[in-house]
């Protein structure tokens, strides 16, 4: 078990790590480093970052930060899942909470709200915290996150997922494995023993989720654990984003039914349309705005649907044993 019992069988505050992977970082890094500055939390906090040669600001602005212990490596040697093994072997704390180098914590009792599932119940041994896009997002990238978060359970609790033998369904253990390490706190000791991250190209949190589910692990979600985080994407960045994920989730072994040129069409009308009444009624939007995204935000659900299909028509190596 992790941390000290204090008075009636409650489990005292473990030590953190946090730990935040950096490369050419410098928008966000110095507000996620002040945000951390604030945080209300009662026992020991480390904060770990892992630079992989970012050749901007971000080293600098690393350097106002006296407190933040640095630990640089090549770029040649960074890795999804390698890096963040690494961090967890580096790591002071009982517990490691991740922090890509665009997540921003959105209060001060983010700290705490991602470890206290684990406070609360040993069985978890990770934990997800909720991602808010930025106002200025680009619209099908804004509602697709709200979306996701909104189903993983209530704003104002906690969810657990574990496959109490009811996830024989493909679907069901899929959905109940969903992870995202963007923002995310797990057991150190698990990290290093039973459940490191894998190294894959892509979506090892995906796989890392997995992992947890079919080891018979419980992990939650935790929305009060809020950060805010969503990527700045060009029309064709998200399009080579889309295509790299159904490629990375392919080789992961995620099934991914092909879709027909019929179907891209559709799924893109479908999805533009649903949108224009989300954009209308979107208060982060001037009226400027709005207009130009009622115009562009077809072709990011075109170029979306697109690039997924042709996605799934080139061949693969599987990644996972």
């Amino acid at each position: 078990m992790v941390g000290d019992r204090g008075e009636a069988g409650v489990t005292a505050h473990p030590s953190v790590t946090v730990a935040i992977l950096t490369y050419n970082g410098e928008r966000y890094i110095g507000e996620i480093l002040s945000m951390l500055r604030l945080q209300d939390y009662g026992a020991k906090v480390e904060i770990l970052v892992i630079d992989s040669g970012s050749t901007d600001r971000t080293l600098e602005i690393i350097a106002d930060f006296p407190e933040v212990r640095l630990h640089s490596i090549p770029n040649s040697e960074f890795g999804h899942g390698r890096t963040r093994n690494l961090a967890a072997q580096l790591a002071a704390g009982d517990i490691v909470a991740y922090l890509t180098h665009d997540a921003v914590p959105l209060t001060p009792r983010w700290l705490a709200a991602i470890v206290a599932p684990m406070e609360a119940d040993e069985r978890v041994v990770a934990v997800m915290g909720k991602q808010v896009p930025r106002p200025a997002c680009f619209p099908l990238l804004k509602y697709e996150i709200r979306s996701v978060f909104a189903g993983l359970g209530p704003d104002f609790g906690v969810t657990f997922f574990r496959d109490d033998g009811t996830l024989r369904e493909r679907g069901l253990f899929d959905a109940a494995a969903f992870y995202s390490d963007v923002n995310s706190a797990a057991r150190r000791s698990i990290l290093i023993g039973p459940v490191p991250y894998r190294d894959v190209s892509y979506a090892e949190d995906q796989l890392f989720g997995r992992d947890l589910i079919g080891g018979g692990y419980t992990k939650a979600y935790a929305p009060q654990a809020a950060v805010e985080h969503s990527n700045d994407l060009t029309l064709a960045e998200s399009g080579r984003r889309m295509a790299d994920e159904v490629v990375g989730l392919r080789r992961i072994g995620t099934s991914i039914p092909v879709l027909s040129r019929g179907s891209v069409v559709r799924l893109a009308i479908r999805g533009a349309l649903a949108d224009t009444v989300r954009i209308i009624r979107d208060r982060d939007f001037s009226f400027a705005s709005k207009v130009g995204w009622l115009v562009a935000n077809p072709a990011y659900h075109w170029v979306k649907w697109a690039k997924y299909r042709s996605a799934t028509l080139v061949q693969v190596e599987s990644e996972i044993a």
